[in-house]
């Protein structure tokens, strides 16, 4: 739950360098904002319910600190046909590659580089590369949202778990929904979405 956090240093540190730089220094410089987050939070330890109220603040906090988007297109972008595949061939490349090298790297190093944003990496990259940095922003802010509920889905994974397994996966498969739901109304109605 905590690599939430090191997902919102990616957002931020992507949307912001995006408004400076190309696609490619924004992903160098998202990375290691995702690495150092992810090394500093190695040697935080948090109780469940800690964790989980430090990642909302984190999401909010993160949300509010991201970039306008003033620039975005309402006009939908006319991509060519190898966009779609291209994107699904680097992203699962990438799986791929942490899949296999997890082995060598350990269960700590392995642990601590899962979270990392693939697949929210190619969206944004795409969509800086097609459409322009305030399209990648925009990718980036719609997954802050969802980080909502991927923070409730695990909470409530992991407070249940012990307890019933079918029961703790149909509980946080509920609230994942419902949260994810409601971010998307609300991050609507804030115009963060």
């Amino acid at each position: 739950m905590a690599g939430a956090i090191s997902q919102a240093a990616f957002c931020l540190t992507f949307a912001w360098v995006a408004r400076r730089a190309g696609w490619p220094a924004c992903l160098v410089a998202a990375s290691i904002g995702f690495g150092l987050v992810t090394v500093a939070l190695a040697f935080v330890g948090l109780h469940v319910a800690g964790a989980f109220v430090v990642v909302i603040i984190v999401l909010v906090v993160a949300l509010f600190l991201m970039p306008g988007s003033a620039n975005r297109s309402d006009s939908p972008a006319s991509f060519p046909r190898w966009d779609l595949p291209a994107r699904m061939v680097v992203a699962t490349s990438f799986v791929v590659v942490l899949t296999t090298a997890a082995p060598l790297l350990g269960p700590r190093i392995a642990g601590l580089l899962a979270p990392f944003p693939l697949y929210g990496a190619v969206l944004a990259a795409f969509a800086y590369r097609m459409e322009g940095p305030a399209e990648s922003i925009g990718v980036l802010r719609g997954l802050l949202l969802g980080l909502f509920a991927f923070a409730c889905f695990f909470l409530a994974l992991s407070t249940l778990l012990e307890r019933n397994l079918v029961l703790a996966f149909a509980v946080a498969i509920v609230a994942g929904a419902i949260v994810q739901s409601a971010a998307l109304v609300l991050g609507r109605r804030f115009g963060l979405a």
